[in-house]
């Protein structure tokens, strides 16, 4: 499947789906034992390793997190290099009082919203998708 760039295609064909579960994101020493096979994204920092797991099995881990969140995947293939998508939708979502955290993946882009604004979240993302 070729990768889009276009912004106004992005927009169109974003199809924003919400993904079962709860999730964390937690910080690891570089030397820790992560899960690699459960770990949903990861980056390595100068301080250690950033991941998000779902909630239960951080929780089974002992590991610990202050930021519960929903994961919203954009079911669109996106260009890494494509410009615009990422801004169009963070500041839809931040004009509603909607943090996001992005991960960006080869295929698809990955939004972590507060668990608790998640149905306003996919709301947001689905109008901005009709009004493109």
């Amino acid at each position: 499947m070729m990768a889009i760039s276009d912004l106004n295609v992005l927009l169109k064909n974003m199809s924003p789906e919400l993904n079962e579960g709860q999730y964390v994101f937690v910080s690891l020493p570089l030397n820790s034992d992560v899960p690699w096979s459960q770990t949903i994204a990861a980056i390595r920092e100068q301080e250690g390793w950033s991941i998000v797991l779902e909630v239960s099995l951080a929780q089974r881990l002992g590991f610990a997190s202050d930021y519960l969140c929903s994961w919203i995947t954009l079911n669109v293939n996106s260009d890494l290099a494509a410009i615009g998508l990422t801004a169009a939708f963070s500041t839809a979502l931040g004009q509603a009082g909607i943090s996001c955290n992005v991960v960006a993946g080869k295929q698809h882009d990955h939004i972590f919203v507060p668990s608790h604004q998640a149905q306003l979240a996919m709301e947001c993302l689905s109008q901005l998708q009709r009004s493109s």
